[in-house]
């Protein structure tokens, strides 16, 4: 009886086999290799809105411009918001997360955070007195 009973407790566990969820949200996934941070990382940055954010971040830097680099930050600080907060909260996506082919997006919001950080230094006003 109680081989049973964990018999179908395992069976209704999410197993990369069963990876029709995975189809839909990375579809060039192979079952059964877990998603790493460094897969995710690649996911997110090839996004649009982190392309678009990307271009931004370059001529904000190119041009050294402050405030632009504010606005820029601030748009970073939305998308990884929206990410962060909003990702996770539909139920095929908490699906993709169980069966394994979605990662973490901490790496994404860590590379995010120093691009962020070295963007406002380098775009500091520098002191013109000596």
């Amino acid at each position: 009886m109680r081989l049973a009973q964990l018999s179908l407790l395992f069976s209704l566990l999410p197993l990369p086999a069963l990876a029709e969820v995975c189809d839909k949200v990375r579809p060039f996934w192979t079952p059964g290799a877990p998603a790493t941070a460094w897969d995710e990382f690649l996911g997110l940055m090839g996004t649009p809105p982190s392309l678009v954010l990307l271009v931004l971040t370059a001529l904000a830097v190119r041009f050294r411009h402050q405030w632009g680099a504010l606005v820029v930050v601030l748009l970073w600080t939305g998308w990884i918001s929206l990410i962060t907060f909003f990702g996770p909260d539909n139920d095929i996506q908490r699906a993709a997360v169980a069966e394994g082919c979605v990662g973490s997006p901490v790496l994404f919001i860590a590379v995010v955070t120093a691009i962020c950080g070295g963007m406002i230094l380098y775009t500091a006003p520098r002191d013109t007195r000596h």
